[in-house]
């Protein structure tokens, strides 16, 4: 693996946008889920590469963008902000797209589930600390991969004053994420079960809330890729 990681600049943001795509529906595409690329990429992804694209990193193998990590500090208005890009540059682009018929039913049915269902099968968050969440294609994620996004974030927030970092991350059956943060000083602090991919497997799915306080002088230990 030859990944380099390197902070994210205004030219990556089709390239996020892809990924948030390609692997929208349990790493694969999501398509057959919700065929509006466009508004889905929205909903994940434009807060992020629009409003704080300092705080977004990308993992790039030979020049191409493989995975992302996009990350928030500002805590106090992200949610603002984000229901105003929703309302005025997301919504209307589905409006006119429902209308001229482009939306099937699996479509309707996963846009019933983000407007109705998502606020509440998302785990709680840590009022005053800042969040990332990391996505890449099914290829790299390898663990190391993840955390070479994940622990360079958290070191510079620890400089920042912050009290702490959390993310939130879809698990499965077993443990073995949790086991794999706990032992860099993260707490799994809440979980729920999403829905939204009910319909097309069996396997019961959660989204999980990790969370690591920062104390006097902390740092966690960046893995290195052998």
């Amino acid at each position: 693996m030859s990944l380099k990681i390197r902070p994210y600049s205004p030219s990556d943001r089709q390239a996020v946008r892809k990924i948030c795509c390609d692997t929208g529906f349990m790493g694969n595409p999501i398509d057959p889920v919700y065929i509006d690329r466009d508004a889905f990429a929205d909903f994940f992804t434009r807060y992020y590469t629009d409003i704080e694209p300092e705080s977004a990193l990308v993992a790039v193998d030979e020049d191409r963008v493989v995975g992302y990590l996009l990350g928030c500090l500002r805590y106090n208005s992200i949610n603002r902000q984000t229901l105003w890009i929703i309302l005025t540059k997301t919504v209307p682009k589905i409006l006119g797209r429902v209308l001229a018929f482009r939306y099937n039913r699996a479509s309707f049915k996963f846009l019933s589930w983000f407007l109705f269902k998502a606020s509440g099968e998302t785990p709680n968050s840590v009022p005053g600390a800042a969040h990332f969440h990391v996505n890449m294609y099914k290829e790299y994620r390898t663990g190391i991969a993840g955390r070479r996004l994940i622990f360079p974030f958290v070191n510079s927030v620890a400089k920042k004053g912050i009290k702490g970092v959390y993310g939130q991350m879809q698990v499965y059956e077993d443990r073995r994420s949790e086991k794999a943060f706990e032992r860099y000083g993260f707490k799994f602090m809440d979980r729920k079960e999403i829905t939204k991919f009910k319909d097309y497997h069996d396997q019961r799915v959660w989204v999980a809330t990790i969370y690591h306080e920062f104390k006097k002088d902390d740092e966690v230990p960046i893995p290195e890729v052998k």
